[in-house]
């Protein structure tokens, strides 16, 4: 099995899945990722005011490269007693504020039929807003 999955892999027809994704890429960043992502960003950027949220700050503008550019990613969570601390202290201060908008605009795609997977982005980011520490953003391709 493993043989066959590397064939399939390496092989012509799954081509299409890299095209997809840099499509999806280019009009999720039209459509709603510019916004998102900016977010995070500017939520970094407050967050690097204090010393002590620098490294909270340095999460941000990695979720916000993936909020540029979600498709082809996948976000792997994990973590411990200093990523549930360091995500309390998030979800009070920052968290729920972005996840809100991550949801409602997920919501807003999702009423078409062609918004959907634009949508799934959204509830994605939304999820990860929640919880950003003790997570790691994969690259399939």
């Amino acid at each position: 099995m493993i043989i066959v999955n590397d064939i399939l892999e390496k092989s012509f027809l799954n081509r299409g899945g890299v095209i997809m994704g840099c499509l999806g890429n280019i009009l999720w960043f039209i459509f709603g990722g510019l916004v998102q992502g900016l977010a995070w960003f500017l939520t970094g950027c407050l967050w690097y005011i204090s010393i002590v949220g620098i490294p909270i700050g340095l999460q941000c503008f990695k979720i916000s490269k993936l909020s540029f550019f979600p498709f082809g990613k996948e976000v792997v969570y994990g973590g411990g007693v200093g990523s549930f601390l360091l995500n309390l202290i998030w979800l009070l201060i920052s968290g729920i504020w972005l996840a809100i908008s991550s949801a409602l605009l997920g919501v807003v795609f999702c009423v078409t039929v062609v918004g959907i997977p634009f949508g799934l982005q959204c509830f994605k980011l939304a999820k990860l807003s929640l919880l950003p520490f003790g997570t790691t953003i994969v690259t399939y391709r």
